[in-house]
């Protein structure tokens, strides 16, 4: 089975918002002194959209049918408000307390695991963005689907598959984290 139209036009507009998500603009205008840091973060994101294709076709995605015209300004301005409401999303769970009690436990493994984990503000402002940032794609991309599937659709994940679609999905959202985190240090360097 291929995608639909108004599915391509989800992982199009989805592969721009991520970049909003994670550092407010489009990742070509992130400045940064290694390039090579934006080109490793530009191959994981293909690679997570490319598990969301996956995805997709598991569960015979079908969004709503498109109602007007969809051009590139368009499609950034989708991506932009899909990526804000997912941010604001994220920055409410992450105050709850469930959210705060999971970056305890994160920082408590940190700290208990590793010898030299250097300042700890520093360290707490870290583990605060990487599961915002979490929440903020898994709200953005999963949360979305999930929105517009049937009980039948959402059956699929729980099946082999669709718990190996899953797992792949963690993997690659981790380390697309950790490359747009690695991005956003050295611009704090730099600047």
């Amino acid at each position: 089975m291929s995608l639909s139209k108004e599915s391509k036009v989800r992982v199009l507009e989805d592969f721009y918002a991520l970049d909003y998500i994670l550092f407010g603009k489009p990742s070509i205008k992130m400045e940064t002194c290694c390039p090579a840091l934006v080109e490793d973060y530009i191959n994981v994101k293909g690679a997570v959209m490319s598990i969301m294709v996956e995805m997709y076709t598991l569960i015979d995605h079908a969004p709503p049918a498109l109602t007007e015209k969809i051009n590139s300004k368009k499609l950034n301005e989708n991506a932009k408000f899909s990526a804000k409401l997912a941010r604001e999303n994220s920055q409410k769970l992450v105050s709850t307390p469930q959210g705060r009690a999971d970056i305890k436990a994160e920082l408590k493994t940190v700290i208990v695991n590793e010898d030299n984990y250097g300042d700890v503000e520093e360290l707490v402002q870290q583990k605060i963005r990487e599961k915002a940032f979490g929440l903020a794609i898994d709200n953005l991309l999963i949360a979305r689907t999930l929105s517009e599937c049937n009980n039948e659709q959402i059956k699929k994940f729980n099946e082999w598959e669709g718990r190996l679609v899953e797992d792949a999905y963690k993997i690659l959202r981790d380390n697309l984290i950790e490359s747009a985190t690695d991005i956003l240090s050295t611009n704090d360097l730099t600047q």
